[in-house]
Formats: C-alpha cells, structure tokens, sequence
C-alpha cells in the first residue's frame, strides 16, 4: 500500500497543473464547512454572550406579543405598569420583581452625536437586585446611588477611544449630553462582551422618567423566583394573573413572558437551522470536486493506457491497477482535504476577529479536532469513490489493445 501512495504522488506531482485545478473543488467545498461550521460556533457563544443572566431564577415580562410590533413597549404594544409590578410580587413563588424602561436615543460627547440605548436602575433596595440579576461590575467610578439624578453609568467600550465613537476617551468626570440634557459619568462597568450592555448606559429610574416624560409605562418586568425548580410553574402563573390583568383570553395575549431557557434553546434552535443550511451549500461544493476527481481520474486513464499496458504486460494485475488509481483519487481528495481545512481555520479566525472588532462583542474560535479528523478521512473517500469507476475503466483495459494503440 505504501507503494500505491508513493506512485499516486508521483503521478499527481507530474500532472502539475491539473492537480491543483482538480483540488480547487474539493478545497473550496471543505473550506467552507471549516469556516461556516467554525463560525457558526463563535456567532453561537457570540450570541449567547448577549445574555448576561448570573441567575437561572429570572422570567421576563414584556408588552406585545405575536399580534404585536417591536420589544421595550414601542408602538402598537399596549405597555406594562406599576400596579403589573405590584401584582406580581403579591404572587407566594416570586422574590421580587423589578421594571426597567429602556429608550434609544442620541447622546453627545465631544460635539459628536450618536445613537445609543439607555436603560434604567431602579431605586432602592432593588437597585442591587439589578447588579445581581446581570452580573454588572465596576471597572472605574462607583455605582449609581439614588441621589445621583444628574449621574450615569456607561458600558466598557465608552473607554476605548477608537471604539466608542466619539473619537475621545470618556473619564470618570466627564459630562455627556443624554436627549439635551447633560450627565456626568459617575462609573464605567466591567467588560461583559455584551453588544447591549457593553455599549449601553444606565442612569436612574427617576432621572430616566423626566427625561423621556415617562408617566407610569414599563418596558419590561424581571421576575426571580424563590425556587428555579417551579420557575415553570411560575411563569404559567404569571400568564394567567396578566391575562386577567389585560383582559385577554389564552392565545391573544397581548404580552410576553418567557424564562432564560426558552429564550436560550429559540435561539440555539435558529443557529443550529442556520448552520445546517450553510453546511449543505457548503456540501454543494464539495459535490462538485468530486466530479471534478472522477473527470480528471477518468481523463487520466485514456492517457496513460500504454503505461497500464506495460505494468500488465510486466505482471501486474487488475487490481493492482486498481488500486493505483483508486488511491491516487483518494489522495486527490485528501490534499485538497488538507489545503481546505488550513484556509478554512484562516477564514475562521478571521471571521471571529471581524466580529469581536466590529461588534465588540465576545467570540472565540474552538478547534474540534474530531471535525478536522472526520473531515480528512471524508474527503480521502469522497476522492476515492470518485475514482472507483476510472479505476475499474483502468484495472479491465486489454494489455494487448493497450500497447498497440497508436
């Protein structure tokens, strides 16, 4: 067998171009399941990374639904309020609940405006419910406190200069200028790789009211439950307590409750629906190298029937023959397996690195060194198969027919 190997190398190495050209197919095809699998995995962890939730305990309540437009209580959604608050945390399973409103709005600094999404921090002693329940950690300044009125918090990437887009590095200190009224920076959090939170600002609940002439609306209610194992039991609960709030019957619910999980396995059901459609485009490709492998293998026999000729005029038999080709195939298949998986993991890495640049969000690459190996040993037999038929058309030639063809 080494022999067969030394030989298919040999005749590929002399085929020159050919070789290469009939490799681009299968190359291409396995690059693209390399890198559309790799970055399938980092958008995955990317994504997972928006949800910055310490505890498993939490459901969410928000305005809208499947009849409804757009989260955050924007428009056509009919919004939640105090008195939902206060109703749920009447509720024996639930610890606390808590309302956030949340706006996009221009913010200024350094006379340059853009775009971004504040939210709120309610007051109290559910302030700190707020830290837990998102995990949220100082880096510079401190914690907004409830006498902060004109004080905010900024995400992690207001710190970055080339990041922040403000072309300035915002301090501890600094004033910024929030829907025309200026703020002074009193703390910037932790990296989170969190698109929404690492670029997102927090100022108080108060503060957040007057600003926007919000009277008694809600945008979102986060719930904790005493015990994680009923938090099934609960959310159902729930649903029913706001259909009756709402006077909605089942199915036209005009609101939204969910847990971690749910929304956690939505969306690990779409990045997985994704990635297996990717990966049959990618496949496509791959399809095409191989009969590019049995064109050229096929090719490659009414070439070289003198020289089968010969071997079997010396001795060699069908399947010696055989062999030869159906290896020189499968090497065809394994060298463009190897030059496909390396610039696969290149646009892999790179991929990755366009995200976390671009997005500013948390992304790795992982090496699944069982899909590197699998997709080797794939793309041997995708060239062998591809060879079966030129290498059988080979192993039959008639040694006499074969010698005096001219």
């Amino acid at each position: 067998m080494k022999h067969y190997f030394v030989l298919a190398f040999k005749n590929l190495k002399r085929r020159g171009i050919r070789s290469w050209l009939t490799l681009l197919g299968i190359c291409i095809g396995i690059a693209a399941v390399i890198s559309l699998i790799s970055l399938g995995n980092a958008l995955q962890f990317a994504i997972l990374s928006q949800f910055p939730i310490e505890t498993t305990e939490i459901i969410t309540v928000q305005p809208g639904g499947l009849s409804q437009f757009g989260p955050f209580g924007t428009a056509g959604a009919e919004p939640l309020t105090q008195n939902d608050i206060d109703a749920i945390e009447r509720l024996g399973k639930v610890e606390f609940a808590l309302g956030r409103n949340v706006k996009n709005t221009f913010v200024e600094f350094n006379k340059i405006p853009n775009l971004r999404m504040v939210a709120s921090s309610p007051m109290g002693d559910k302030k700190k419910y707020l830290e837990d329940y998102f995990g949220l950690r100082i880096e510079e300044g401190r914690m907004l406190r409830d006498e902060d009125s004109n004080g905010v918090v900024l995400g992690n990437i207001y710190s970055d200069i080339n990041k922040n887009g403000f072309e300035r590095t915002i301090k501890i200190g600094d004033k910024i200028i929030i829907n025309n009224r200026e703020f002074r920076v009193v703390g910037i959090l932790e990296k989170m790789g969190s698109f929404i939170f690492d670029r997102g600002i927090i100022m108080n609940e108060d503060s957040m009211h007057k600003l926007f002439e919000i009277d008694k609306e809600i945008d979102i209610i986060s719930i904790k439950v005493r015990d994680k194992e009923e938090i099934v039991e609960v959310s159902e609960e729930i649903k029913r307590l706001m259909r009756q709030r709402r006077r909605v019957k089942q199915g036209e619910e005009n609101f939204e409750v969910s847990t971690p999980e749910a929304m956690l396995s939505t969306v690990n059901q779409i990045l997985i629906g994704v990635q297996i459609f990717l990966a049959i485009i990618a496949s496509l490709s791959i399809l095409v190298g191989a009969i590019g492998i049995a064109n050229t293998m096929a090719t490659s026999v009414l070439e070289r029937r003198k020289e089968i000729g010969i071997m079997k005029a010396i001795g060699a038999r069908n399947k010696d023959i055989f062999y030869q080709f159906f290896v020189e195939a499968g090497l065809l298949g394994f060298i463009g397996g190897i030059i496909g998986i390396i610039f696969g993991l290149g646009a892999g890495y790179f991929g990755v690195y366009a995200i976390k640049e671009f997005l500013g969000v948390s992304a790795k690459i992982t090496l699944n060194y069982l899909l590197i190996l699998f997709t080797l040993i794939l793309s041997f037999l995708i060239g062998s198969l591809s060879g079966i038929t030129p290498a059988l058309h080979a192993a039959n030639q008639n040694p006499v027919e074969a010698l005096t063809e001219r």
